[in-house]
């Protein structure tokens, strides 16, 4: 059986570069890390995340830097002994016992090298030196010529985190180190060197695809592999002369794995164990949850163009996601248990889908296995974003490497429903002016969308499928960002325009769409000191890294809403915006779920604490914006929208049930009013259905439209009307009651309105930066009342939930306009 021994402690560091004298000949190194953790936690730089402090911290990923450690061996030449690296970044040059033993350039691979010959009985000296990245970097730009890149820094020209280098939501901290786990294998007579798996269906029955290969050393005969799912056992001999095999096990009749909103995650436990057929004992294993689905990804030409539907169980799904970027640009702080509380936050915002982004990693196995657990699609892009890329090697060697890799170590995950070839690279080089740029014959990256990437899937993981690009309209003879066809990404909204543009687009599937906002109130004071803060103010400017980026949230908020003149105003406004901005765009095309078949939002989550487009701050507190995805992608959705000159009420069920119930609506004057109403007493949404109910005239055509809503109810669904912007509506200043109680794990905090409340959120990390509400953007008619449930360990009574900071509505930034 394998022997595996952790090589992650006693680890140290040192700056490979004179011009700091400043710095320990050694200093405490912990793997997994990177440089910067560890100079943080030697209290050697200052926090990179507060402040303006990332600028001074330029120089690390500058300089080149040599981690070593000793450790403890056996020596034993019957035994095969090999030092594996899971993730090195990314150019370095390892050493055991002063003695090269090789050099990677490659942070998403995993490494191993056979050190049988080099190991002592002892103590041994393992030492990585990493060269800088910009270094290297200079010299590629040499070797290859230069290539088109939307971003600062040489990510283009090597396998590296292209985030790394800066990026519209991310600061520029180049790092370098051991970023996962360093280990001594030690082996005799054979191993698995590579184990493929998928699990689908075949009918009703589970198919499970097993190939593997091996590594032998010395004179071993036969072996025998098992598997073992689900009370089924195969048993496939492997002769003395083959180090190849492939089978099939069938597994009768599994549960079905659905995504969250559909049913339930059942995981088979699958193992495999090689056996040494002479001895009958175990050599390896290998083990992995599978759940059973089937998938396919339907871009047939229809009446509109040609579709991009993800078909699960048989099941044309509208995808309800949103796009997930590293969560930390350090990934090594990434925990388990951090995957999860994210991937939770997802899921209770009625996200069913991540889509892991290619300016980032492949994330750790953690995330696909939550993922797994929790009912989570996974759209996984390989690592090619808004740039061109050389073909030429070594580049080309290294990207077919990576994908072997990775395609090999996340294939089994059930909850992967997509490869895609790159972000946005087909798109910028037909749009953004790459073509006179790039000579001809120049190589740009569209023979690994269009070929190797491809070829790999096919060859590696033919049961899932691959697509060349977001956006890509599935021939290059169509512009990449066609509505029509393939997946559309939606920019110019948020760049140009304002958010009523997103209702000129009814795309096939949009894998990206976003508004900005700053982070939430506590997390701005805890990384930015400014006195005072102002949107302006040095730290609050510098964690905004958007071209213009302060400049557009004030354009945007044109004809929606004024102009604010204080920071706490201008912070509610912009994260208002935000939010209404994505659930105007989701509402818009779920309404037309017949042609569009999904919305993946830019973006979850964040890397640092900054103004960006996410829903989640880096600190993991809820935006308004999440609170507003949660309603948006509610399965069952109630929504008006303009149809044929008039409104409709739009019903639109994602449930396995059918959606019956009556229907009824208001006109009414925002003193509460009726001026018309109507009921229709069976309205039928079918499952997988949107279903459009015209609303009468009385209903539609306003006598005072600054003075009125339309409120349409199904149930407990409702959706509202206006028809003017709010910078026009005759919002009155807020009135109310609040009363708070104590209850489990916090406070219950009722409010009541006493005239028209619209888009009523409490800002629960204004009372506590560890308190969390359950819900937000909530319009009451005067009269209503609503409950904030506010999880906090924190005393809070009703004089601490101040109107106008802590109790924020619309009616704040607009009463009195008038």
């Amino acid at each position: 059986m394998i022997e595996k021994t952790a090589l992650n402690s006693g680890w140290t560091l040192t700056c490979n570069d004179t011009g700091r004298p400043d710095l320990p000949d050694a200093m405490p190194a912990t793997v997994p890390g990177c440089v910067h953790t560890d100079l943080l936690a030697s209290r050697l730089i200052p926090d990179p995340y507060i402040d303006v402090n990332e600028i001074t911290n330029d120089w690390i990923g500058r300089a080149d830097w040599i981690y070593r450690c000793r450790f403890e061996a056996t020596r034993d030449d019957s035994r095969v002994q090999e030092l594996v690296f899971d993730g090195l970044d990314t150019i370095a040059v390892i050493s055991l016992n002063g003695e090269e033993i090789g050099r990677t350039f490659n942070m998403h691979r995993t490494y191993r090298f056979d050190v049988s010959g080099l190991l002592k009985a002892g103590t041994n000296e393992l030492s990585v030196t990493f060269r800088s990245a910009y270094a290297y970097g200079a010299e590629m730009e040499k070797h290859y010529g230069y290539r088109p890149n939307n971003y600062p820094g040489p990510g283009n020209l090597m396998r590296k985190m292209a985030c790394n280098f800066g990026w519209d939501w991310g600061p520029t901290l180049v790092t370098a180190g051991l970023w996962k786990p360093v280990r001594l294998e030690s082996w005799n007579r054979a191993r698995l060197a590579e184990t493929r798996v998928s699990a689908t269906l075949a009918g009703s029955d589970g198919l499970v695809k097993v190939y593997a290969r091996l590594a032998r050393h010395g004179s071993v005969g036969p072996c025998r592999l098992v598997a073992a799912i689900g009370g089924v056992t195969t048993a496939v001999a492997v002769a003395a002369s083959e180090d190849e095999v492939s089978f099939q096990v069938i597994l009768p009749s599994p549960q079905l794995w659905w995504p969250h909103h559909l049913g339930a995650q059942p995981l088979y436990p699958l193992t495999l164990t090689l056996i040494d057929e002479a001895r009958g004992d175990r050599l390896d294993s290998f083990e992995r949850e599978l759940g059973f689905r089937s998938l396919r990804l339907d871009t047939s030409a229809d009446e509109h163009g040609s579709s991009f539907t993800f078909v699960i169980n048989d099941v044309p799904l509208f995808i309800a996601g949103a796009n997930w970027i590293p969560d930390d640009c350090f990934p090594s702080r990434v925990t388990g248990e951090r995957y999860a509380a994210r991937i939770e936050e997802a899921k209770a915002a009625n996200i069913h889908m991540l889509r892991v982004w290619g300016g980032g990693i492949f994330e750790r196995d953690e995330f696909y296995e939550a993922c797994d657990r929790m009912g989570m699609l996974v759209w996984q892009d390989f690592l090619f974003a808004c740039a061109a890329y050389p073909e030429e090697e070594p580049l080309r060697s290294e990207v077919e490497a990576e994908v072997r890799d990775n395609v090999v170590r996340l294939m089994p995950h059930a909850s992967l429903i997509l490869w895609n070839g790159n972000n946005e690279n087909i798109w910028g080089f037909d749009e953004w002016g790459w073509r006179p740029i790039i000579k001809v014959g120049e190589s740009w990256g569209l023979g690994y969308y269009l070929d190797l990437l491809p070829r790999l899937c096919s060859e590696l993981d033919p049961d899932r499928p691959y697509y060349p690009g977001s956006p890509y309209s599935g021939s290059m003879e169509i512009e990449p960002n066609a509505d029509g066809h393939g997946c559309k990404h939606i920019w110019d909204v948020w760049n140009d325009v304002g958010y009523e543009v997103y209702r000129n687009y009814i795309p096939r599937f949009c894998s990206e769409f976003g508004w900005q906002a700053p982070a939430t109130w506590a997390t701005i004071e805890e990384s930015v000191h400014d006195e005072p803060l102002t949107p302006q103010s040095n730290g609050v400017f510098h964690h905004q890294k958007a071209t213009q980026g302060n400049d557009k949230l004030i354009r945007g908020l044109a004809g929606h809403l004024p102009e604010p003149k204080t920071m706490d105003d201008w912070h509610f406004a912009t994260q208002l915006n935000q939010a209404r901005a994505i659930r105007f765009g989701i509402e818009h095309m779920r309404s037309h779920r017949s042609i569009c078949k999904g919305a993946v939002v830019w973006q979850f989550n964040d890397c640092w604490p900054v103004t960006s487009w996410a829903a989640l701050d880096s600190a993991g507190r809820r935006k308004p914006l999440w609170y507003a995805l949660k309603a948006a992608y509610d399965p069952r959705l109630l929504t008006v929208q303009p149809r044929d000159g008039g409104l409709a009420a739009v019903a639109v069920n994602e449930r396995t049930l059918f959606w019956r119930a009556k229907i009824s609506g208001r006109r009414l004057k925002l003193d509460g009013t009726v001026l018309a109403e109507f009921e229709f007493w069976r309205l039928l949404c079918d499952r997988f259905e949107s279903k459009e109910f015209p609303l009468p005239e009385d209903i539609v055509r306003p006598d005072l439209p600054n003075d009125e809503v339309v409120v349409v109810e199904i149930l407990d669904r409702r959706a509202f009307h206006y028809f003017v912007e709010d910078i026009d509506l005759a919002l009155p200043a807020p009135r109310l009651a609040v009363e708070v109680t104590a209850i489990d794990g916090g406070y219950a905090v009722k409010v009541t309105a006493q005239n028209f409340l619209k888009d009523l959120c409490l800002m629960a990390d204004r009372l506590d930066p560890d308190a969390v509400v359950d819900s937000m953007l909530v319009t009451l008619l005067p009269g209503e009342s609503h409950v904030f449930s506010v999880k906090t360990a924190k005393v809070i009574e009703a004089d601490d939930i101040v109107v106008g900071t802590v109790l924020r509505s619309a009616n704040d930034l607009v009463a009195g306009l008038r």
